[in-house]
């Protein structure tokens, strides 16, 4: 799942939600959502965070182990 990942990328990181929502232009309580599974991303946001942890989408979207 999605949101397992950016969160546990983010935690490694020892970044907080807010820090993350700043650099993809989103409240925190928009990330918050995307971390918990309720909201869904656009595709932009989804590019911008694989960009932002250095990944792949694949893996943010769980179709790979390779990040």
């Amino acid at each position: 799942m999605i949101y397992h990942r950016i969160r546990a990328l983010r935690e490694d990181k020892d970044w907080t939600q807010q820090y993350v929502a700043d650099l993809l232009g989103v409240n925190r309580r928009t990330y918050s959502a995307y971390e918990n599974g309720i909201n869904t991303m656009s595709p932009e946001i989804l590019v911008a965070l694989a960009k932002l942890h250095n990944t792949s989408v694949d893996y943010l979207l769980d179709l790979s182990d390779e990040p």
